[in-house]
């Protein structure tokens, strides 16, 4: 599946706090840490650039693919 070139951080944590219950638990500098409890306690760190570089936007779904347990392409689709 190929990638999506122009995510910016800021719209993937509201995609993610949005469809998987992560929420916003602070922010440094320019990076969000997201938090979600279900399935189960996961933390992710997303970097609010703009856009986000594609081995920093693939590290992210696949830590969030294995913790919510979707699929990457459901993850993307909420992006749109």
């Amino acid at each position: 599946m190929k990638l999506p070139r122009d995510v910016d951080g800021a719209a993937l944590a509201r995609a993610l706090c949005k469809r998987f219950a992560y929420r916003i638990v602070h922010q440094v500098g320019s990076h969000m840490v997201l938090q979600c409890d279900s399935p189960r306690h996961h933390r992710v760190a997303i970097p609010n650039h703009r856009p986000l570089r594609l081995g920093t936007l693939n590290a992210i779904l696949r830590a969030v693919e294995k913790a919510v347990e979707v699929d990457r392409a459901e993850i993307l689709a909420t992006l749109d």
